[in-house]
Parts: C-alpha cells; sequence; structure tokens
C-alpha cells in the first residue's frame, strides 16, 4: 500500500492488497457525479444507474436482473453464432483472411479485434449489427473520462456520445417493446414490465454498460495479448503446434498486459490493510497490472508464458464486482484467437504498433501483421 499525494488516494499494488480490497465489504463502489453538475448531467446519469457504481441493495437488484438473463442460456447460445461470425470474418471475400493473404500488412485491431467483440455484445442485446461504428465510437468517447486529469474537449465528447447513446438504447427499448425478439434487451423489457425492479433510466444505463463493457475490454486483451504472442515466436509455436491450448493461453493473454490498469474503490469505514489503515472516506486505486506481476504469486512473473498454470490473475477483477461478463469474454476470445491462428499460424508482427495515449484502459492503436500461406 502506497499513499499518492498528488491524487490524494492509495495505491494498492500486490496480489495481495489488491484483491483484500476488492473481496472486503466495507470496502465501495460509490459514485460521484463529474463536475460541473448541469454540463455532466447526460454522463452521470449513464453511470448513477448502472451496478458498476453501486452498492447493495441497488447493486444487487440491478446484478440480479442481469445475471438472470445471462444465465438462462444467452451466452453458452453464442458459441455457434461466434464462430460463424469469426469465419465470417477471416473467409468472406474482401475480409481480414483475403486481406492477410495479400502482400501488404492488415491491421488486425481495426479489422477484426474491434468489429468482433461489438458484433457479438450487439447480438446478444439484439442490437443491429450495421450500427457497430457508432456504438464503438460512443463507447470510446464515454470510457475516455475514466483516465486521470481530462480535458474539456474529453468531457464535451463524452457529453454528447452520452447523450446520442442513451437516445440510441430508449429507441431500441421501445422497438423491442413491440417487437420482442430472443434478446437480452428484450428480457431485461419483460422483467422490467412484469414489476418495477428497472426504471427507465436503469434499464438504458445497464444497457449502454453492457455495450460498453462487453468489447471495449475485449479488444484491448485482445490487442494486448496478440502483441505479447507474436513478439515471442517461441510461445506463439506452442499454441499453433498444438501444445498449448488456446484456452489455458488465453489466461497468460490478460495478465501479462492487463487491460484495465486501475479500479477505484472508497473505505466506508476505517480498514486496515498490508499493515496501513485506510480512513473512511479515503479511496483506494487497485493496480491491475501491478497485481499481475506480483512475484509473490506468479513464479518469474514479468515472463510471458502461455503454459501457465494456475494463473489467479486479477483481469475480471474479484469479489462483488467481478466482472458479470466474464464467460462470454473468455468464449469470443479464444474462438477468435483460435480461428485466427488455425488459418494464419505464421501471423507475424508487419510493423511499430503504437499505444493508445490512455493507461487505466491500456491498448493499441493499431497492430499492424503480415501472414503467409502455410
Amino acid at each position: 500500500m502506497v499513499w499518492h499525494e498528488p491524487w490524494g488516494l492509495w495505491l494498492a499494488t500486490t496480489h495481495g492488497s489488491v484483491s483484500a480490497v476488492l473481496r472486503d465489504r466495507r470496502f465501495g463502489r460509490l459514485w460521484s457525479d463529474h463536475q460541473p453538475v448541469e454540463q455532466m448531467a447526460p454522463f452521470n446519469a449513464l453511470h448513477r444507474h448502472q451496478m458498476m457504481e453501486n452498492e447493495p441493495p441497488a447493486h444487487t437488484r440491478l446484478r440480479r436482473l442481469v445475471a438472470g438473463a445471462f444465465g438462462r442460456g444467452h451466452v453458452e447460445r453464442m458459441r455457434p453464432r461466434i464462430a460463424e461470425l469469426a469465419a465470417e470474418m477471416l473467409d468472406a471475400p474482401g475480409a481480414v483472411g483475403e486481406q492477410l493473404r495479400s502482400a501488404g500488412p492488415v491491421d488486425i485491431l481495426a479489422e477484426y479485434a474491434e468489429p468482433m467483440p461489438v458484433f457479438v455484445i450487439a447480438d446478444l442485446l439484439g442490437v443491429p449489427r450495421r450500427d457497430h461504428h457508432d456504438l464503438r465510437r460512443w463507447s470510446q468517447a464515454i470510457v475516455r473520462m475514466y483516465e486521470p486529469d481530462v480535458d474539456e474537449t474529453t468531457r464535451q465528447a463524452a457529453v454528447a456520445a452520452s447523450e446520442d447513446f442513451s437516445a440510441y438504447v430508449r429507441d431500441v427499448v421501445a422497438h423491442r417493446r413491440d417487437h420482442p425478439g430472443d434478446d437480452l434487451i428484450t428480457d431485461l423489457i419483460a422483467e422490467r414490465d412484469g414489476g418495477t425492479r428497472l426504471s427507465e433510466d436503469e434499464l438504458v444505463a445497464s444497457v449502454v454498460l453492457l455495450l460498453n463493457a462487453g468489447h471495449e475490454a475485449s479488444v484491448n486483451v485482445f490487442g494486448n495479448g496478440m502483441h505479447a504472442l507474436l513478439a515471442d515466436r517461441g510461445q506463439l509455436a506452442r499454441v499453433t503446434g498444438g501444445e498449448v491450448t488456446v484456452e489455458t493461453a488465453l489466461e497468460e493473454l490478460i495478465r501479462y498486459d492487463a487491460p484495465l490498469q486501475l479500479f477505484e474503490r472508497t473505505a466506508t469505514e476505517d480498514v486496515e490493510v498490508a499493515g496501513v489503515t485506510v480512513r473512511a472516506g479515503h479511496k483506494v486505486a487497485c493496480l491491475m497490472g501491478s497485481a499481475n506481476r506480483d512475484g509473490a504469486v506468479f513464479a518469474e512473473a514479468d515472463r510471458f508464458d502461455v503454459a501457465r498454470d494456475p494463473n489467479p490473475h486479477v483481469g475480471f477483477g474479484m469479489g462483488l464486482h467481478f466482472c458479470l461478463g466474464a464467460p462470454l469474454a473468455r468464449l469470443e476470445l479464444q474462438i477468435s484467437i483460435d480461428e485466427l491462428l488455425a488459418r494464419f499460424p505464421a501471423l507475424a508482427l508487419g510493423g511499430d504498433a503504437p499505444r493508445r495515449p490512455t493507461w487505466v484502459l491500456r491498448g493499441y492503436e493499431s497492430i499492424p501483421v503480415t501472414a503467409k500461406e502455410s
């Protein structure tokens, strides 16, 4: 535990301290409206009414509703659809597969990793795939607010995206109310209309959260992990040669270069963590990437090892706010990586891969790759 004076909060840097904070119910995820309140109202409304920014009993009610819909088979029902989508993206004329068979490098993020999870979560929710460019653009504008020291341009973009995203979801909800489908939004509407457990604002905020969380992290897991894999030809050969399954390797891809670097919690009373007392009202920033490189938990923690097992990374969080979409994220990433490497075992980096100018949500701007027919 390290006190960070510029931000006025504690940093939890080890696997043990991060785990303790995330599991201890005396630390809460307490939403505080961004200032100025009038300007930031659309952004604040989306967050104030979603499960990630609430604690019990509000969190329990919201999560149970969404978890129940997931539990009715939505995720597993996506398996053949994800496999079909991956094959379509890799094999269709003009698609990424055809581009990879040509001479020039292809940005595997823009052409494959970014649209894939947007399509998947859109299918799950019942949102048209054709709107994926808008969904991605709105999401990126909103999540840039999670970085420290944002400027006025970022705030204005986040507010505009929040307004547009909310209006879009309200239209989709209205359509689904009149035309129910086999999707999560229809289920959420049914739950809400069957009682009063979800208000209109909560329904909209929940859908926006699922669309954002359902693809932002997946894009960065794919990008960060694929770059690490392609940069280490020996580890890549262990996967493409069948020594290590993609399922096992994926956990190391998540651990080695964490897509989420920081998650804040606030002490609701005085709590002792790792020998220091966190006073009530003080925040703790859990450094997820640091926890995933803790040598007390991971042997040779800075070494990339696709066969690492067990692999108790904190990539999906812990405790009350453990990522609800973890099973879907794992399924979609396993399939998308497996299908790509099965077709292109000679995949290689095709140039410099610039990082995104963010660090809370850590990822690449682009990753050029090349492939040779094998």
